[in-house]
């Protein structure tokens, strides 16, 4: 049964493989600032067909910068374009997953960053600036050996230059050098002060170094998020950790109470502990706020055996 039961992320749980027709492709994902790593609403996502039909279509980003949409034919290539006024555009050629959902988060470099940083020297521009912006963009293009590279060449030729150390952060977390993360994150924040971001970055990093005392110092600093709450659940009950999964699923639903998924893990969680009175006061609660769901019939099937 815990096989049966085994969890993915919540992002993937979002839209279940059926809800797709043959040959559609989704795209999601969330535009922010490259400086001041703030999202940027009303930013556009325009798609043009590469080749076999003539496709254009332009999106946009919500007021938290998030955009999300459908593509009805993911077998052909599209050139993306990712840009907001004031801000220097970013494009690249993608194919979408068939039937999947794809996320492409993106920064965009504002536009007046390398005017604004020129020097002296007859209005060259500032190469610590121009390291940055290209160490962004291979950000971007997902080469994180190359943007690290860019990113220390840009704090080598500016020693205060926390946008660069921030972006440093993010990439040695995500290819798991978390002393290097760590490091760089708390370069930053010795220059701009306490930053949420960074204390995300220190939370995964302390993480994945096992050092859980340090990690919770810092997860503590972070607000409630239900989504991240969940997928922490969610890694506790596939590793068979249901005991520490619950009050995670319990401070999910605290920070969003519409959660369905969350009552609906905490039910069958409490299902497999027998205590029935909670797995039937949450499974019932997931059926409420989600009837067709995924799980529907599994928790009206158990249900059945926790009367």
């Amino acid at each position: 049964m815990r096989k049966m039961l085994a969890l993915t992320s919540f992002a993937l749980m979002l839209v279940a493989a059926n809800a797709f027709a043959l040959g559609e492709g989704r795209i999601q994902g969330k535009i922010t600032d490259a400086v001041t790593h703030k999202p940027i609403p009303n930013a556009t996502v325009t798609i043009d067909a590469v080749s076999g039909h003539t496709v254009h279509q332009e999106f946009k980003t919500d007021k938290n910068g998030e955009y999300r949409f459908l593509v009805l034919d993911a077998t052909i290539q599209y050139n993306f374009t990712w840009a907001a006024e004031g801000y220097q555009p970013v494009q690249e050629k993608m194919k979408l997953k068939l039937g999947d959902m794809t996320t492409k988060d993106v920064e965009l470099t504002p536009g007046s960053a390398a005017a604004a940083a020129a020097g002296a020297k007859g209005g060259a521009p500032d190469p610590a600036i121009v390291a940055y912006n290209e160490g962004a963009q291979l950000a971007n293009e997902g080469k994180n050996a190359e943007a690290i590279a860019k990113m220390e060449e840009a704090v080598s030729k500016k020693a205060d230059f926390s946008a660069a150390y921030q972006a440093l952060a993010r990439l040695y977390a995500r290819t798991k050098e978390y002393q290097k993360a760590i490091d760089a994150a708390n370069k930053s924040m010795a220059i701009t002060g306490d930053d949420t971001d960074m204390f995300a970055v220190l939370a995964e990093s302390y993480t994945g170094l096992g050092q859980k005392d340090k990690a919770a110092e810092y997860r503590k600093k972070l607000p409630a998020d239900a989504t991240q709450l969940f997928n922490e659940a969610a890694h506790l009950i596939n590793d068979g950790k249901d005991n520490q999964a619950e009050p995670l699923l319990k401070q999910a639903i605290t920070a969003n109470d519409k959660m369905s998924v969350a009552y609906y893990e905490l039910g069958m969680l409490y299902v497999r502990a027998g205590k029935n009175a909670d797995a039937k006061t949450n499974l019932q609660k997931y059926l409420e706020l989600d009837p067709n769901g995924k799980d529907a019939s599994t928790a009206k099937e158990m249900l059945k055996y926790v009367k």
